[in-house]
C-alpha cells in the first residue's frame, strides 16, 4: 500500500477516560475479528490488566478502513496506559506515531494526566485531535469541556470529535477525522533500513519478538538484521503486522508498524530504543532512541528459596524486555541471601512487577520496604547517593537531601479543604492555586517524594470520593534530616527490615513496624524483644511473651521454698536459652511490614 494511504496514531488520556473501550469500538467497526471472539478490553491481554480494569502495556494493532473518498486506508494505532506510573510506556508509543487522539471524559473534563500526555505528544511534533468521550452519560457537560479544550489546552476546538465509545455513537465521523487530520508517515523505501524498536516481548518457542516502527527502507523474511547498539546480527524468520494476533506479511516498509521474529534467544542483545538495520546495507547512523528512564522508588527482591536465584535472574531479564522502565542490579542481604536491587517508576509499578513475576514467571519472591534515593554529603566533603539502608554512612554523615516533587492536583472545589490538610500533613508547601472554572480547582504543591510513596494516592482518592487527579514530576533535591532506623530482634539487627526515614517520622514508623512484627512472630520458650533503634538509642519496643511450662504441676503442698527453687531453676534456664536462642523470622513478617507502610 502507498505511504499516503497509511496513518499511524495513538490514543492518550487520563485514567478511566475510555481509551481501551474506544480501541474496542475501532476494532469492532473494522471487522478484523469475528463478532463471536470480540470481548471488552480486547487489547488488554494480561489477566492482571483485565482484573484491575487498567492498561499496563501499550498494544499496537493494524486495521483497514474504506474512506468516503473511495480510497482504502491502513490505520496503525496504539492503545496506551493512563496511569502516571506507566508514562514511560506512553512516551514510547508516541514515538511510533504521527498523530494522537486526546481523549477527554465528557463528565470529568480535562485532568492532570490529560495535560501531561498532551505535552508529551507535542514534544514529538504529533498532530493532536481532541475527542470528547462518554457523551451518552447523564452528567456529560459538553460545552464546559469544549471551553476547557480551548482555554486550558489551547487546541483547535473546530477539530473536536464527539463520541461514545460505549454505544459506538460518532465512531464513523472519528474514522474520517483520523484520515483527514492526521498526516501520512514520511520516509524513503529505497534508503538503508532504519527501524526503531519501541517494544518487545519474550516467547518461549520463538525467542524475542521485536516490535518496530520502520522509518526508512524495507525488510522481508530471510534478510539478515543488525542491532546498531551492540552489532549482533540475526536472520529474520518472519515479519508481520498486529491484527490482534500476529499476521505475517511479505515485507515491512517505511511508515509501517510491525514485528520481526528472528529466533533471538539472547535476551540481552535486544534493547528498546535501539535501531534495526540490514547487515548487507547498513544505515549510517541510528535513530534517536528514548530518554533513559529515571526510577523514583527502590526496593530489593529476593527469592524465597535462595537456590532459585538463577531462575529469578532469568525471569527479570525477560520481564525487562517487556517493561523497559524496570532497572535492576545485584544485591545481597545477611537475612535473605542474594537478590536484586530494583528501581521503579512508582508504587503501582512495583506492585505490577511483583504480580507479573509471581504469575507470569512463577517466582516465589520477597520485596523489601520501598525507599527513595537520597543525596548524602559525607564528613570528607564527597557526595554519594543512597537508596539502600545497608549503604547508610553511619557516623560519616554531614548532611542529606531528599527528592522533592511538584504535584499538580485537580479537584472539585468541594474537597479543597480536606486535600489541603492532607498535603500539609505530608510536609507539602502550596505554591499555587488556580480556579479552572466555577467547579474545579488546580492545586500545585511541592512535597517530599518519600511522603507521597506510601498512602498519599489512596488517601487523595478517598478524601475526594475518586474525583481528584494527581500528576507529579521530580523537581530536584532539598535538605532533610535523614536517619537510619534498625529493627532488632533480641538485640540482633535484621538488615532486611531496616529503613531510612525523616527524623520526625522515625519514631512513629518504627513503632508501627514493631507492632506488626509482634503479630507475626510466634511465641518462644523465652521473651523476644522487638526494638526499633537509631544508632544506640532505642525508640520503639514490643515484647513477644514466652511460653511458660508449669514446673509446679507435680509439686503438691510442701514448703514454699521448694516451689521457689523450681521457679528459680526455670528462670536460669530461660536466661541461658535467651543467650543462645535463635528467633526464626517467618516470610510473612517481611510482607506484613511492607503492607503496614502502604496502608
Amino acid at each position: 500500500m502507498e505511504m499516503k494511504f497509511k496513518r499511524n496514531f495513538c490514543i492518550v488520556a487520563h485514567i478511566d477516560h475510555g481509551k481501551s473501550t474506544l480501541s474496542d469500538r475501532l476494532i469492532q467497526k473494522s471487522k478484523i475479528i469475528d463478532e463471536r471472539k470480540m470481548k471488552n478490553q480486547i487489547l488488554d491481554n494480561m489477566d492482571i490488566e483485565r482484573e484491575r480494569g487498567i492498561t499496563i502495556k501499550s498494544q499496537a494493532v493494524t486495521i483497514p478502513y474504506h474512506a468516503s473518498d473511495g480510497n482504502d486506508y491502513e490505520l496503525n494505532f496504539v492503545d496506551t496506559p493512563g496511569h502516571v506510573d506507566f508514562s514511560y510506556e506512553v512516551s514510547r508509543a508516541i514515538a511510533s506515531c504521527e498523530g494522537a487522539l486526546l481523549l477527554i471524559d465528557a463528565s470529568q473534563g480535562v485532568e492532570s494526566q490529560t495535560v501531561s500526555n498532551m505535552y508529551m505528544a507535542l514534544e514529538q511534533d504529533l498532530t493532536i485531535v481532541p475527542v470528547i468521550n462518554k457523551i451518552d452519560l447523564p452528567s456529560a457537560d459538553i460545552p464546559s469541556v469544549r471551553t476547557q479544550i480551548d482555554k486550558e489546552l489551547g487546541l483547535d476546538d473546530s477539530q473536536t470529535q464527539l463520541v461514545s465509545a460505549k454505544t459506538g455513537e460518532g465512531i464513523d465521523a472519528l474514522f474520517e477525522a483520523i484520515v483527514n487530520y492526521f498526516p501520512a508517515p514520511q520516509g524513503d523505501e529505497n534508503a538503508p533500513l532504519q527501524a526503531l524498536i519501541f517494544d518487545c516481548h519474550y516467547d518461549p518457542y520463538r525467542g524475542v519478538i521485536v516490535h518496530v516502527r520502520v522509518k526508512n527502507g524495507k525488510i522481508k523474511a530471510g534478510d539478515t538484521i543488525l542491532m546498531m547498539s551492540n552489532g549482533s546480527s540475526y536472520k529474520a524468520e518472519q515479519v508481520g503486522i498486529f491484527k490482534i494476533d500476529y499476521e505475517p506479511v511479505d515485507f515491512l516498509c517505511a511508515g509501517d508498524v510491525g514485528y520481526i521474529i528472528a529466533g533471538i534467544k539472547t535476551v540481552s542483545d535486544v534493547r528498546v530504543g535501539d535501531t534495526v538495520t540490514l547487515a548487507e546495507k547498513a544505515a549510517d547512523s541510528p535513530l534517536a532512541g528514548f530518554k533513559d528512564v529515571k526510577p523514583v522508588v527502590y526496593s530489593s527482591i529476593y527469592p524465597m528459596d535462595s537456590n532459585e536465584y538463577d531462575e529469578l535472574k532469568a525471569s527479570l531479564e525477560k520481564l525487562k524486555l517487556n517493561d523497559a522502565s524496570l532497572v535492576y542490579e545485584k544485591d545481597n542481604s545477611i537475612a535473605l541471601g542474594n537478590g536484586f536491587r530494583c528501581g521503579f517508576l512508582g508504587l503501582l509499578h512495583l506492585e505490577i512487577v511483583q504480580e507479573r513475576l509471581e504469575r507470569d514467571y512463577d517466582q516465589a519472591i520477597i520485596f523489601t520496604a520501598p525507599s527513595v534515593r537520597y543525596k548524602v554529603r559525607l564528613t570528607d566533603g564527597s557526595d554519594i547517593f543512597v537508596d539502600n539502608p545497608s549503604e547508610y554512612p553511619q557516623g560519616r554523615l554531614q548532611s542529606a537531601e531528599e527528592p522533592y516533587i511538584k504535584a499538580s492536583i485537580i479537584t472539585p472545589a468541594t474537597y479543597l479543604g480536606s486535600l489541603m490538610e492532607l498535603c500539609k500533613t505530608k510536609r507539602g508547601e502550596q505554591t499555587n492555586m488556580t480556579y479552572l472554572d466555577e467547579k474545579r480547582v488546580e492545586l500545585i504543591y511541592e512535597m517530599p517524594l518519600s511522603e507521597v510513596l506510601f498512602d498519599f494516592y489512596d488517601k487523595l482518592k478517598s478524601y475526594s470520593r475518586g474525583y481528584a487527579s494527581l500528576d507529579y514530576e521530580v523537581i530536584g533535591y532539598r535538605p532533610t534530616q535523614l536517619v537510619k532506623v534498625d529493627i532488632l530482634l533480641n538485640s540482633k539487627p535484621v538488615d532486611a527490615l531496616s529503613f531510612l526515614a525523616f527524623k520526625e517520622n522515625a519514631v512513629d514508623r518504627a513503632r508501627k513496624v514493631c507492632e506488626r512484627l509482634k503479630d507475626e512472630i510466634s511465641h518462644q520458650q523465652f521473651k523476644v524483644a522487638i526494638q526499633g533503634a537509631i544508632g544506640g538509642q532505642i525508640i520503639a519496643r514490643e515484647t513477644v511473651s514466652a511460653f511458660r511450662k508449669d514446673v509446679l504441676a507435680k509439686c503438691y503442698g510442701g514448703d514454699i521454698t521448694r516451689k521457689r527453687k523450681l521457679l528459680e531453676k526455670q528462670k536460669e534456664g530461660k536466661k541461658r536459652m535467651k543467650m543462645f536462642g535463635e528467633v526464626e523470622l517467618p516470610q510473612s513478617a517481611f510482607l506484613a511490614v511492607l503492607k503496614e507502610r502502604e496502608e
